[in-house]
């Protein structure tokens, strides 16, 4: 009977449409939906993040934690004698705000400090960081489209809940410190300091002082003390490479000695004055800066002849004492190991109040240092300056889709995209993830550029109307079989106990950016939008169209400055033109003259 009644269309009429569904959105096309952001950190990139972030997306709800009760990340923490910029200042800067009154080559801690802080106040920041809070735990929300955040007040030990909508981590990688495993170590009864906690209170001046590590805060501390104290032990549990300071041109000019010099008041006025004579400077620090990347390839002229120069290098300002050399001087090849070109250090080791000692230390008694070679080094100061955790192990729990915890995905080795983003963590990007570190070339540069992506990637959030993006995990499994390949065939590869590898002498380069810092900038130029995963708000994948019209025009503006001749992109005229019958010239731009 049912097929009789199709045949002779019989109950059609009850038979109902499929329903459409509606996918018109009561929104503007433009309209910019509004975002919470929670950065973690005032550091650096905590502070170009909260800058960059007002300036170009509108409809913002900024937060940024800080643990510490000022700004400054690494340059508030560390304040040990000598503690200064190891690359030249005026590449350690923003681009948009540079610093024509740097006193050194090479600027002090709190110089640099005074910096950051100047341009906080600048362009407001201060009034969006919550200082003495501390994120204790992050937990991504797939029914909200949110990260959930615990927050820890270190002043009351309080704890309540936030929640946004996409979180930066700003923390950096050179940041959580740590004691050093030697046994009896906090038995010692004299001054035990970390070189990233220094009591600035503290006075070194008369004391014997025990220095463990020639990492760069050891390398800095070691000259910074010397003039202060009688004698200084300086423990060396590995070989390494000195550099010749950076943008050697420079430092020439001033005399071949000179490896942190003052700017005379004269150069400074000039500075100020002629921004030409400014940039030229500038730009030639720069360019030496950016000069070397040849250098981290095994194999090339560059690398080849590194070592030669590196040995040069070492040898002049260990003239004083040539022995001290062969001791020193490693296996493995320059750049392996972080660079630091070390002003006064090498020169401090052969003054006759320094010790090199490279027995291994066995345990730490009530006054001093027990070496395995059986000796006893008495010390009334004993300096770990030992490092951080590499590990990229998070600080605090952060859980992502489907339960997954960061410490989990990262405990083999931390996979990453393009050192800013993980798979199964949506809304989530790092400022100085695993890989973004420079074996040479401009960091700060990198960390504009990654902060720039991010605030691409937010923009599009708004205009798609995107609930949350994810990287895929084949593109993760990509970078990383990208760095894998890269990093076989460079000096970070060799033998060396470096934290690029997380601290030990081989195992998989984690530290580093697979390339050069040119390279990295035109990687981070455009996302590739094509590498991440989607969802969107009310599962509209059509939303981002709206519904028909503009925000100015629900607002009655009409808006036709789209044909002002600034909003036009005039194409180059290659040939004359016929303007009333006569030829006419064009501009650069194209405009009829």
């Amino acid at each position: 009977m049912d097929r009789l009644a199709q045949f002779f269309g019989f109950g059609a009429a009850q038979q109902k449409p499929a329903v459409d569904p509606w996918i018109v959105e009561e929104r503007a096309v433009d309209e910019a939906r509004p975002l919470r952001v929670v950065v973690i950190g005032s550091g650096i990139s905590g502070i170009i993040s909260s800058i960059r972030f007002r300036q170009r997306i509108p409809n913002l709800d900024l937060c940024v934690y800080e643990k510490n009760a000022d700004i400054g990340g690494t340059w508030l923490e560390n304040r040990y004698p000598g503690c200064a910029c190891d690359i030249p200042a005026h590449t350690y800067q923003a681009t948009f705000e540079p610093n024509k009154e740097w006193s050194t080559f090479y600027a002090s801690a709190p110089e640099i400090h005074q910096y950051w802080r100047r341009v906080v106040d600048k362009y407001g920041c201060e009034k969006h960081i919550k200082f003495k809070q501390q994120v204790s735990e992050a937990v991504w929300h797939e029914e909200d489209g949110q990260w959930k955040l615990q927050i820890k007040d270190l002043d009351s030990d309080s704890v309540y809940q936030d929640h946004c909508d996409v979180l930066i981590s700003a923390t950096g990688f050179l940041n959580a410190w740590k004691w050093p495993d030697i046994p009896g170590l906090h038995d010692f009864k004299g001054k035990l300091m970390h070189s990233a906690r220094w009591d600035e209170d503290f006075d070194c001046s008369g004391k014997r002082v025990a220095v463990i590590g020639n990492g760069s805060s050891g390398i800095q501390i070691v000259p910074g003390l010397l003039p202060k104290v009688p004698h200084i032990d300086h423990y060396v549990r590995s070989r390494t490479w000195i550099a010749p300071g950076f943008a050697g041109e420079e430092v020439a000019k001033r005399g071949a000695d000179l490896d942190n010099f003052s700017f005379t008041p004269e150069e400074l006025e000039t500075f100020k004055k002629d921004h030409s004579a400014y940039q030229e400077f500038r730009k030639g620090v720069e360019l030496g800066l950016q000069s070397i990347h040849g250098g981290t390839l095994l194999g090339t002229p560059e690398q080849l002849g590194a070592k030669e120069l590196f040995i040069e290098n070492m040898k002049r300002r260990l003239s004083k004492n040539p022995a001290l050399f062969d001791d020193l001087v490693p296996s493995f090849p320059p750049i392996c190991r972080r660079l630091t070109p070390g002003p006064g250090y090498l020169e401090a080791l052969t003054d006759d109040k320094v010790d090199i000692i490279t027995s291994e230390i066995v345990r730490v008694d009530a006054d001093g240092i027990i070496t395995a070679d059986g000796t006893h080094h008495q010390t009334d100061v004993l300096i770990c300056a030992t490092g951080f955790d590499t590990t990229f192990t998070p600080r605090f729990p952060m859980t992502g889709r489907n339960g997954l915890s960061l410490a989990e995905r990262w405990k083999t080795t931390p996979e990453n995209y393009l050192s800013l983003a993980v798979d199964e963590f949506p809304n989530f990007f790092i400022c100085f993830g695993p890989n973004s570190s420079l074996g040479e070339g401009n960091l700060l540069l990198l960390a504009e550029k990654a902060i720039d992506y991010f605030t691409d990637c937010v923009q599009k959030m708004q205009r798609d109307n995107i609930r949350s993006m994810t990287v895929r995990k084949e593109a993760v499994e990509r970078f990383t079989r990208f760095c894998d390949q890269y990093f076989s065939r460079t000096v970070y590869g060799e033998k060396c106990r470096s934290w690029y590898k997380g601290g030990k002498e081989e195992g998989r380069v984690i530290g580093v950016w697979p390339g050069s810092s040119l390279h990295s900038l035109k990687v981070l130029s455009h996302p590739r939008w094509e590498d991440f995963t989607y969802e969107y708000i009310a599962d509209n994948a059509n939303g981002w169209l709206g519904d028909g019209w503009t925000a100015n025009e629900k607002n009655h503006v009409i808006n036709v400055d789209y044909l002002d001749d600034d909003q036009v992109d005039f194409p180059p005229a290659v040939a004359a033109v016929v303007k009333n019958g006569d030829e006419a010239d064009a501009d650069a731009d194209g405009v009829l003259i």
